[in-house]
């Protein structure tokens, strides 16, 4: 899975290839995701399971910028609106695009960048208790 780094510590590159990859996994699962046989719940489960896991391997040490954020919400915004598909307006008789809120209503997990902070969190209280000597092993 790699991870990039540039000498300008910028951490854009890596988000371009978590991206890339991400793109990837969602045309290998295209078809399930478009499907109207499946479950909503099931394609979020695959969306999260497939695609996200593939686009966040690493992002607990990502320091993020405003615009990145907005790169990986615009990237997740694209996935949603192909998961579930157009909306039908009944009065006028004509499919529509899904607005943001729509998605979210509809999407209930945490947005990208709540799952970004949150695993950050959960890193930095890793860390933390790395430092004071607590460290946890495995019993093989």
């Amino acid at each position: 899975m790699g991870t990039t780094f540039t000498n300008q510590n910028s951490i854009q590159e890596e988000i371009k290839s978590r991206l890339k990859s991400g793109n990837v996994r969602y045309h290998l699962v295209q078809n399930r995701l478009s499907s109207s046989l499946l479950s909503k719940n099931l394609k979020t489960k695959i969306y999260r399971t497939i695609i996200l896991s593939v686009v966040l391997y690493g992002c607990e040490t990502w320091p993020l910028t405003t615009r990145e954020e907005r790169r990986l919400m615009l990237a997740e915004k694209w996935v949603l609106r192909r998961k579930c598909g157009p909306k039908r307006d009944e009065v006028a008789g004509e499919s529509r695009k899904q607005n943001n809120g729509e998605l979210n209503d509809l999407y209930s997990s945490p947005n990208i960048i709540r799952v970004i902070k949150s695993r950050r969190l959960s890193w930095a209280d890793h860390v933390a208790r790395m430092r004071r000597g607590e460290v946890y092993t495995e019993l093989w």
